[in-house]
Parts: structure tokens; C-alpha cells; sequence
């Protein structure tokens, strides 16, 4: 039905997150029914990216240079670093606009089940960082799965030693949520994390 060119595209499609094979069909389709326009400016982007972009050896960022753009940028606040599991996090954060400091990036979270430990993280490289005189808190980012807050209470003693303000954030009722919409989990933890007015 379709060449090896067209089925190669729609198998590496299909691998993309969210695209089942239908999905990765219709992609492919269009991509090439647009090949001027779509296809062929994202197979040279494709290319750059594969040629230029690596993880930042400070923090864990992928970006074209090494440290990244935030690790070299002068106007972020030296004395928090937020650690996050992974990248897409960290571009979560940056994307909302609300945090000036620095990032770490763990790739990944600790995992019994999936053999994955500390020495599989960047956890050593935090506690370097977490060292420096400069930097009075961590913040730690991690989702509020059972992996991920296992993770931050495995930081949170291991900073123990460290000078810092260790923190975390909050979990609870969504700016305009309403309760009767919520999980039972989220409101456990909202009403567990309520403060004064």
C-alpha cells in the first residue's frame, strides 16, 4: 500500500508520544502533501538538532550550547536552584514565567520497581552545586507521584549536611478549580497544606 519511504516515516511517527500508528498515517500525509512548506524545513531542523543540541553539563538542559542559556544567563538569582525531573519540567517552569534562579535536572526519578537508584540520577551533581556558598535553597520540583516524592525525600536527607533551605512546592486545589471536580488525592493534600488568611 505504501512504499518503504512513506512506511520508515510512519513507523518512526508512530514511536513519537501521543501518535499511535492512525495518527503517525495522517502525520506522515500531511507532512508530505506539504513537503515544501512542512516536510522539508522539519527534516533540516531535525538535522540541526541532532548535530547541535545536547544536555548542559551544569544542570541538565538541552540546548545548543554547554553550559545552556540559562546556566550562562547573568540575570538569574545564583542562590536557588530548582530541581526538576526532567527537561519538559523545566520548560514547564520557564514557560510560566515565575522562577528567576537556577534549574537542575535529575533525568528521572528514584524507582524500585524500574531498577532505577541514585547513581542512575544527577543527584551527585546537585549536592556539588547545593554546596556552593552562594546558593542558600533548593527547591524541589518533583511530581507528586509516589516515585517522585520518594525522590524528594531521598534529596531532602541527603541535604541534610548542606547550608540550605530545603523546599518544596505546593500541592492542592488548582487556581480556579472547583472542588467538586477534584481527585480525592488532590483534595487530601489541599486540605492538609491549608494556611491562614
Amino acid at each position: 500500500m505504501m512504499g518503504p519511504e512513506i512506511e520508515r516515516l510512519v513507523q518512526l511517527l508512530a514511536r513519537l508520544p501521543g501518535l499511535g500508528p492512525r495518527s503517525a498515517r495522517r502525520a506522515a500525509l500531511h507532512l508530505i502533501k506539504r513537503r515544501d512548506t512542512l516536510l522539508t524545513p522539519l527534516a533540516e531542523s531535525l538535522r540541526a538538532a541532532a548535530e547541535n543540541v545536547r544536555a548542559c553539563g551544569i544542570c541538565g538542559n538541552l540546548d545548543a550550547g554547554d553550559p545552556c542559556g540559562i546556566c550562562r544567563d547573568p540575570g538569574r538569582e545564583a542562590a536557588a536552584i530548582c530541581v526538576v525531573e526532567d527537561v519538559a519540567d523545566l520548560w514547564a517552569l520557564e514557560r510560566a514565567a515565575v522562577f528567576r534562579g537556577r534549574y537542575h535536572v535529575l533525568g528521572g526519578t528514584l524507582s524500585a520497581l524500574d531498577g532505577v537508584g541514585p547513581e542512575d540520577l544527577n543527584i551527585a551533581g546537585l549536592l556539588e552545586r547545593a554546596a556552593a556558598p552562594e546558593v542558600r535553597e533548593v527547591i524541589l520540583a518533583t511530581n507528586a507521584t509516589v516515585d517522585g516524592q520518594t525522590t524528594a525525600h531521598y534529596i531532602t536527607e541527603r541535604l541534610a549536611g548542606c547550608d540550605v533551605t530545603v523546599s518544596g512546592l505546593a500541592h492542592g486545589v488548582p487556581v480556579g478549580g472547583e472542588l467538586d471536580y477534584l481527585d480525592d488525592g488532590t483534595l487530601a493534600a489541599a486540605l492538609k497544606a491549608r494556611k491562614s488568611f
